[in-house]
């Protein structure tokens, strides 16, 4: 595993994407038709600069992938949020959503659900491009990238195998320019090269100028391709950290539960000293005193 260096620049630009305090909240009926409100998403902050991967990590159902949905507009209609989600220095309301996802903005989602089961491959690979600014005929081209034969193209979604449909989601979002880039989970599915090779073209789209929020529960894997690190957990943000910060017993993080978690690494050797009281006392921290980094 490497660690990218740590940047020495001190007055980093403004953030391309800026979300403060965001909360998700879903109303539910239950039996005799009682409403009940759920939030799992409570004051989730993030910042993504231009030129940077910000990967956001935690376990399972700690919100990263209801903020990546919250920022595309993608949430179900018996959701409500609270917060500010801005994008470029303005608020990012609906109609500014609509004039750019799917162009300068995209998302790259973790469930094949998102691929339309009634067209062919070759239509939505041919309408993604044509939104990022490309030309429909090189739907061809973009799957051969990716190991896809010329027979794909006339195949519908349930016609693929879970790692098929992977690559075309990959094809669909990646073939294009992007300015802010939101991928979630991208690369279950994948063999092992081309899970790096993925990881690889998204940190080159940020090398290239994109802003990059990278949702993954792989704090290892993340490493090596990311500018700063948001931890969460319980639907809130604990601490921005940069990568260097995750070394040796994790001495150098702020939040116990991060320490907590960068220990729990195989690698680390599933270090938990007083894991029980560490992890009661890290969920118990005020969200107002998380840790950030400028």
């Amino acid at each position: 595993m490497s660690v990218r260096p740590v940047s020495t620049d001190t007055a980093p630009g403004a953030p391309l994407l800026d979300v403060r305090d965001l909360s998700v909240s879903f109303t539910q009926y239950a039996r005799g038709l009682r409403r009940r409100h759920l939030t799992p998403v409570r004051g989730m902050t993030l910042q993504a600069r231009a030129g940077e991967v910000t990967a956001l990590v935690g376990a399972s159902g700690s919100g990263k992938t209801l903020l990546g949905l919250a920022v595309l507009g993608l949430l179900p209609t018996n959701a409500s949020t609270s917060g500010e989600i801005r994008y470029d220095g303005a608020p990012l309301s609906d109609a500014r959503r609509a004039a750019l996802v799917g162009g300068e903005v995209a998302m790259l989602p973790q469930s094949m659900s998102h691929l339309d089961p009634t067209a062919t491959v070759r239509a939505q690979v041919a309408r993604a491009l044509e939104l990022g600014g490309r030309p429909a005929a090189d739907a061809e081209a973009v799957l051969a990238a990716r190991g896809l034969g010329p027979e794909v193209l006339a195949r519908y979604p349930h016609e693929l195998s879970g790692g098929m449909a992977r690559r075309v989601l990959l094809a669909m979002v990646l073939s294009s320019p992007r300015r802010l880039l939101v991928a979630d989970e991208p690369t279950p599915g994948l063999d092992p090269d081309s899970a790096r090779r993925t990881l690889a073209e998204i940190r080159g789209l940020a090398d290239a100028g994109a802003a990059v929020v990278l949702i993954s529960h792989d704090l290892v894997g993340v490493l090596d391709i990311a500018d700063r690190i948001v931890v969460t957990d319980h639907g809130t943000t604990l601490e921005t950290a940069l990568p260097a910060q995750f070394a040796g017993d994790g001495a150098g993080l702020v939040h116990p539960y991060s320490r907590a978690l960068w220990r729990a690494m195989p690698a680390n050797g599933f270090h938990l000293p007083g894991e029980e009281a560490l992890v009661r006392r890290a969920l118990a921290e005020p969200v107002g005193g998380a840790a950030a980094v400028a």
